[in-house]
């Protein structure tokens, strides 16, 4: 337990002025002629000092650290982490001075390792997604160091009342469009801390809009929020990097969810792809994953002849998966055939139905 007042003051004001320096991120609104009246926003996160949406969290869970005394001068930081977290969290410490560990599955994209050392820190890597929580509170016990637990805490450290979090931000931003309040808000989870952050947001602020979460093959957030069962657990990690677990992680709120839907694999992949010709850059998986449950939004919202607004996060560059939702072999291998998906897309650009 750390006591020492002057060392967290500056630790605080530290991270506070990184924060000062930073302006906030833009908002991106897409031209998609096939649902004229529906208009489509991609809040950008990955113009974040360290490229992801994962920058806010990192921030807020090192300020909850410190300002419960559990982080001192001397602290080894230890996340566990599919990458994104863990290469802002490696800013952080390095800011502070303080040493980082991630806890990562072989399995993560090189680049988001590279990063992780380009800021001082270390990956521990383990064989499965499903190893990284034991190996952490373990890594933690030994060093003395303080396991930041991300899945835990992601939903209590950011003030969803506002104080500058990523809902107030897209609500603000939103004020001067032609439908300022968004139909619907889709959101991926990884811990779940983003989306409970919005749906607290959106009820506290007594707005209609609807939150949409969407989830991933090979994750259990879904089949949780149909079921309610705590203790459902899968076989296989997701490979969708940065969302969906094998387990219900305890920041995941079901209950200021409107809808779930589960996106196949090849549907997110493909939609990065897709939103690359838009764009003109590319974006990551994850990416891909909210804007198709964008897409069948906006499709139902067209047939049932409603106008509105759908917003949704682009979550990290493409440029961190080079090596995997890039590589053409790789995605034969891990994903399968895009083409189908590929078709359903451009059927949307052209009638705005995906089906």
């Amino acid at each position: 337990m750390c006591t020492d007042h002057d060392w967290i003051n500056n630790a605080v004001r530290k991270i506070e002025a990184d924060y000062q320096r930073s302006a906030d991120t833009h908002l991106i609104k897409l031209d998609l002629p096939s649902v004229e009246g529906i208009d489509i926003y991609l809040k950008d996160e990955s113009t974040h000092p360290t490229g992801s949406l994962k920058h806010r969290l990192a921030r807020s869970l090192f300020l909850y650290a410190i300002c419960n005394g559990w982080v001192g001068p001397e602290t080894t930081i230890i996340e566990s982490s599919s990458g994104s977290t863990a290469v802002s969290e490696a800013y952080f410490a390095r800011l502070l001075g303080l040493p980082f560990i991630a806890v990562m599955p072989k399995s993560t994209a090189c680049k988001k390792i590279e990063q992780i050392e380009f800021y001082g820190g270390k990956a521990h890597l383990v064989e499965r997604s499903d190893q990284i929580y034991a190996e952490s509170h373990r890594l933690a016990e030994e060093l003395n160091g303080h396991y930041m637990d991300q899945f835990t805490y992601a939903e209590r450290a950011t003030d969803w009342r506002g104080n500058n979090n990523i809902a107030n931000s897209i609500f603000d931003q939103m004020q001067l469009e032609d439908h300022p309040v968004p139909a619907w808000v889709v959101m991926s989870p990884g811990t779940g801390g983003t989306s409970a952050t919005i749906g607290r947001f959106i009820r506290h602020q007594q707005h209609d809009t609807k939150l949409c979460v969407v989830d991933p093959e090979n994750s259990v957030f879904h089949e949780f929020y149909r079921t309610g069962n705590k203790a459902i657990t899968g076989e296989n990690g997701s490979k969708i990097e940065g969302i969906g677990r094998p387990r219900v992680e305890p920041s995941f709120i079901p209950g200021v969810v409107d809808e779930m839907r589960t996106i196949e694999d090849a549907a997110s992949v493909a939609t990065a792809h897709w939103l690359e010709k838009i764009l003109g850059r590319k974006v990551g998986a994850s990416t891909g994953t909210n804007l198709y449950g964008v897409l069948q939004l906006a499709g139902e919202m067209k047939l049932r002849g409603e106008k509105g607004s759908i917003v949704t996060l682009l979550c990290d560059s493409g440029e961190r998966y080079l090596d995997t939702y890039y590589n053409p072999e790789w995605v034969q291998t891990n994903i399968g055939d895009l083409q189908p998906f590929m078709a359903r897309l451009e059927r949307f650009e052209a009638t705005g139905q995906l089906d």
